[in-house]
């Protein structure tokens, strides 16, 4: 299927347009042909993830057709190692964030899927893209739909509009460092084609204040989304007021595109300059350290379940970050290739497996959110801090909900224990390439980064674990902070939301083979070894 790259991104525009068709007051059949109108690009990718010749490698479903031929912009799309899985896990999160909100969504909701449904293509768009000006388009799309869904559908008491605002601000500066280094790199080379500006051995013409401030202008907009410290502080504010949805895709699909911004043009276009701010002039594994310690010892200051996960993002994305900066720094070295092509695989299986782990985490903080109406993990007092008893101990606000939830405290459990990297569950690996390539090329870097393992499941046994799940339960308690309403374990929708989340930490914990084999072909394209 030559086309079938275009279909999967358009799929999702085609279904705004027939959704425009059903009247708004009809919520029921919204709602039911969102859902089923998802699955298709799920299945689509589905296809594409066996229909991938691993062993050709490289780029495969390429179309290259004129756009604007007066500047040489075309419409060149493409999917490799590295952008296939990705895709799927744009595709799948979309479904299931459709499901639970055919569920849980009231208010305006025919908009609400609308924008979902264009937030989806804009994502698929950035991941298909071979053309820089293709890709800035694509990139842009996806803005606007989240900065509606977190300023519509937030919680008063999150501040969406300022969150929201904040998230745009934040996302478009970085876009228009990108614009100029898009502008710049086509008025010396004359092309926005990626695979093309990949193998220009002399970028500028040799100079090099061109290529640095280029680098940079690029590296900084994937930083602002990935995030990377210190350009994350947009993160907490905009997952803690975006509805539960907007949160997964947020956490599962969008950081990511930073991610893949720095591996599919950051990386195989500047080598040099990402070679020497990792190794000569060491700024990006400072960076990576700094945000994994960081972001882990900030989780043990949070009290809102929400805001604790968005900073859990900013330490795993730390781990992708040092992985890349080790296979960055092992650019051109001699005998590291090995080492560089398991840390680069490292870090694309990092974000492949924080999306379904971070996405599923959200999921749960809606479930109990739902039935709270609180993400408070302690009794707080009117000034905002965690009220304690006569022994000096803070006095959970859930406490003993493993009894009562025990369906809700197995699903989070392995949750959890997935985010903490526990052998046998899909996180593990993701951190084990990243440090198995990084203690060889820069083991000073690895060493710090294991420090954020040691905090994370500090983080998350004692803040999480022990304060919403052990102790004893008091009914009083619970009437207290959720105002009456009745304690129920999950559902049947919230549960059918979980299910396929739990199937891949567990499965590619155990085999995580096929989806090293795709990356692969991405990092020995790049790297040899």
């Amino acid at each position: 299927m030559e086309h079938l790259l275009t279909i999967i991104t358009f799929v999702p525009l085609l279904a705004v347009l027939l959704i425009l068709f059903v009247p708004r007051e009809d919520e029921r059949t919204i709602k039911r042909m969102a859902v089923g109108l998802s699955f298709i690009p799920l299945l689509l990718a589905i296809y594409l993830w066996f229909a991938y010749d691993q062993a050709a490698a490289g780029f495969q479903f390429e179309v290259m057709a004129e756009w604007i031929p007066v500047i040489n912009v075309n419409y060149h799309v493409g999917a490799d190692g590295l952008s296939i899985p990705l895709i799927f896990l744009t595709s799948l999160l979309t479904v299931l964030s459709l499901i639970y909100s055919s569920f849980t969504i009231s208010k305006r909701v025919k908009e609400f899927f609308l924008l979902f449904f264009l937030q989806e293509m804009g994502m698929f768009g950035v991941f298909i893209s071979l053309d820089l000006v293709l890709f800035y388009v694509f990139w842009e799309i996806g803005l606007v739909p989240m900065y509606l869904l977190i300023g519509i559908w937030g919680q008063a008491k999150d501040r969406p509009q300022y969150s929201a605002i904040k998230f745009f601000l934040y996302t478009l500066a970085g876009s228009v460092f990108m614009l100029l280094a898009i502008l710049a790199l086509y008025f010396t080379h004359g092309t926005f084609d990626i695979p093309a500006l990949s193998q220009v051995s002399l970028l500028f013409d040799g100079n090099e204040w061109a290529a640095t401030l280029a680098f940079w202008a690029f590296f900084i907009a994937f930083a602002i989304k990935v995030p990377l410290f210190p350009f994350h502080t947009w993160l907490p504010d905009a997952h803690t007021a975006a509805p539960t949805a907007g949160s997964v895709i947020l956490a599962g699909v969008l950081l990511k595109l930073g991610g893949f911004g720095m591996m599919r043009i950051a990386l195989p276009i500047f080598p040099e300059q990402f070679q020497f701010y990792c190794w000569n002039v060491p700024v990006i594994p400072i960076l990576a350290v700094f945000s994994i310690v960081y972001g882990a010892l900030v989780c043990m200051a949070q009290w809102d379940l929400k805001r604790l996960i968005a900073y859990s993002s900013v330490s795993h994305m730390g781990y992708f970050m040092l992985g890349l900066a080790a296979a960055a720094a092992a650019w051109g070295r001699s005998g590291l290739s090995d080492a560089a092509a398991m840390a680069s695989n490292g870090a694309a299986m990092q974000m492949f497996n924080h999306g379904i782990i971070t996405g599923g985490l959200f999921f749960l903080v809606g479930v109990i959110y739902d039935r709270a109406h609180s993400r408070d993990l302690a009794l707080m007092d009117a000034d905002g801090n965690p009220q304690r008893d006569e022994n000096n101990k803070v006095i959970p606000a859930f406490g003993g909900l493993g009894k009562m939830t025990p369906y809700y405290y197995g699903i989070f459990l392995v949750t959890a224990f997935a985010s903490l990297g526990l052998p046998g569950l899909a996180g593990f690996w993701a951190e084990f390439f990243v440090f198995r390539g990084a203690f060889e090329i820069m083991p000073l870097f690895a060493v710090i980064g294991i420090l954020g393992i040691v905090v994370t499941a500090a983080y998350i046994l004692w803040k999480i674990v022990q304060y919403v799940f052990l102790g004893d339960f008091s009914l009083e308690r619970w009437k207290e902070i959720s105002h009456g309403a009745k304690l129920s374990d999950m559902v049947s929708f919230e549960k059918v939301t979980m299910w396929p989340l739990i199937v891949f930490m567990i499965g590619f914990g155990v085999f995580p083979v096929p989806l090293i084999d795709f990356f692969n072909t991405y990092a020995q394209k790049l790297f040899g070894g």
